[in-house]
C-alpha cells in the first residue's frame, strides 16, 4: 500500500512535527499541507523549530509540498487513482478496523478543533474513525493520524 497525508489547517506545529514523524515510521510518500497549516520551512527559508523538535528530522525525511487549497491535492491525487480517506467522526464514518481500503491511499485528518469541513468531508471517498470508549469524544489529531497510518500497514 502505498500511503500519503493531507494536513489541512493544523495548527498545532507539535501535531504537525509529530505527524511528520509518524508518517516517516510508517513510510508514508508525501505529506501535503494546506491552509494555515505551519511548514517546516518558513517562507523566508528559516526552519520552524517546534516542528523539528518534535519530527526529530522526519521534516527532512519525508518529502512535502504546500497548496493553498485542499482541493487542488485532492483532486490532483483522484486523477492519480488515489482513495481520499478522511479521518473523522461522522455518521457516514466506519471503524477504522472494518476499512477496506485501496492500493494508494491519501489519509485526511481532521483540524484539532472543527475537524473536517463539510466540504472537506463531502470531497473523501470514505471517512473511517477510531471508536472512543472512555468519556472523551476524539483523541490528538496527531495520535489518531498514526493510529489510522499504522494500522494499514499490515
Amino acid at each position: 500500500m502505498k500511503t500519503a497525508l493531507l494536513l489541512h489547517s493544523i495548527r498545532s506545529t507539535h501535531n504537525v512535527g509529530s505527524m511528520f514523524r509518524s508518517a516517516d515510521g510508517a513510510g508514508v510518500s508525501k505529506i501535503f499541507l494546506s491552509g494555515y497549516t505551519p511548514r517546516p520551512v518558513d517562507r523566508f527559508g528559516r526552519e520552524q523549530k517546534d516542528i523539528a523538535k518534535t519530527a526529530l528530522g522526519a521534516e527532512k525525511s519525508v518529502s512535502w509540498e504546500y497548496y493553498s487549497s485542499p482541493a487542488a491535492v485532492i483532486e490532483k491525487m483522484k486523477k492519480e487513482g488515489w482513495q481520499i480517506v478522511g479521518i473523522e467522526q461522522d455518521a457516514r464514518s466506519v471503524d477504522y478496523r472494518r476499512a477496506k481500503l485501496a492500493e494508494k491511499v491519501l489519509f485526511v485528518p481532521g483540524n484539532e478543533v472543527r475537524g473536517l469541513s463539510p466540504e472537506l468531508r463531502a470531497r473523501c471517498d470514505m471517512l473511517i474513525e477510531l471508536p472512543m470508549r472512555g468519556c472523551k469524544e476524539s483523541l490528538n489529531v496527531a495520535i489518531a493520524t498514526s493510529i489510522a497510518l499504522y494500522s494499514f500497514l499490515r
